[in-house]
């Protein structure tokens, strides 16, 4: 007869994919580690499927629990929605993980007071902050990502978005570089230093470059680098001209010796949002993160 898969049993899938070890799920379930051990002995009959196998001295899981994680996980938030809709929660005795979608940019600047004030609110609550990649919304309907905060327009039905703020580009140099001793350069000055690009997909051209085409001008990308982060340190060492995110500017440019510039261009603003799939609208945990999000940036 084949094995009961209840909802118990799912947590501690989820528990062992997350920590790929049956000693951390253990300590994550507040369970004994030979109950944890037979739990997985009941997953792998229910499941027909080895679950964790050995890799050197870890665990690796199997494809099959890497296909079915993500909907494991999104059974276990809707399961959550539905027990703790419309009641309170205990917020200082929340244990509970949260994946949040963010791109260098943003989370350099929101991460840490977020983490900040999670952690004095529920000290048993994780923020596992993952790098954007192809942004899929399939991430967020699955529940392997519980919160987007990123730009770009959301139009799917199953999708909710809140703005959290409008950012703007703005021109970095080295304080010490001839151009750093501007106050406002022009757009024919700035052609005249190399620039860096700071791009995860390679690219050397953005909306800066048709302002300057506009005005019949052309500027030299001479690096392209992967995040913003890597472009201001590579500022920093240099006298490439560089653009970021303001708010990243202000907050880390003088610590690096850096001094930051309006561009005389009409560059699109960028409106910063926080993004979750529906069906976690009304559960109290994460709707209590969003709103600290939103309250770290005041």
């Amino acid at each position: 007869m084949p094995e009961h898969l209840d909802l118990n049993l799912l947590r501690v899938f989820d528990a062992l994919l997350q920590e790929r070890s049956v000693t951390g799920a253990s300590e994550q379930l507040h369970l004994s580690i030979p109950a944890t051990s037979r739990a997985l002995g009941r997953l792998r009959r229910a499941m027909s499927d080895p679950i964790l196998v050995r890799a050197g001295r870890g665990m690796a899981p199997t494809p099959f629990a890497l296909r079915t994680a993500p909907r494991v996980r999104s059974l276990l938030d809707e399961a959550s929605a539905l027990i703790t809709a419309d009641r309170a929660i205990s917020i200082a005795e929340l244990q509970r993980a949260f994946t949040i979608r963010i791109n260098d940019g943003v989370a350099a600047t929101l991460a840490t007071t977020a983490v900040e004030a999670t952690a004095a609110a529920a000290p048993g609550v994780t923020l596992r902050f993952v790098t954007e990649g192809t942004e899929s919304t399939e991430a967020l309907r699955d529940g392997s990502v519980d919160l987007d905060i990123g730009v770009g327009d959301v139009t799917t039905p199953d999708l909710r978005t809140a703005p959290l703020y409008r950012e703007r580009m703005v021109g970095i140099v080295r304080a010490d570089s001839p151009l750093g001793r501007r106050r406002r350069p022009t757009l024919r000055q700035l052609c005249q230093h190399p620039h860096v690009s700071a791009s995860r997909r390679g690219r050397d051209r953005g909306p800066l470059d048709e302002a300057l085409t506009a005005a019949g001008l052309e500027r030299r990308v001479a690096a392209v680098v992967p995040t913003l982060a890597v472009a201001m340190l590579l500022v920093s060492t240099s006298h490439y001209v560089g653009l970021v995110p303001q708010r990243l500017a202000e907050q880390y440019g003088q610590a690096l010796g850096l001094r930051w510039f309006p561009i005389p261009a009409e560059l699109p603003a960028l409106d910063v949002r926080l993004c979750w799939h529906a069906r976690l609208d009304a559960d109290p945990a994460q709707r209590w993160l969003r709103d600290t999000v939103r309250a770290a940036l005041d």
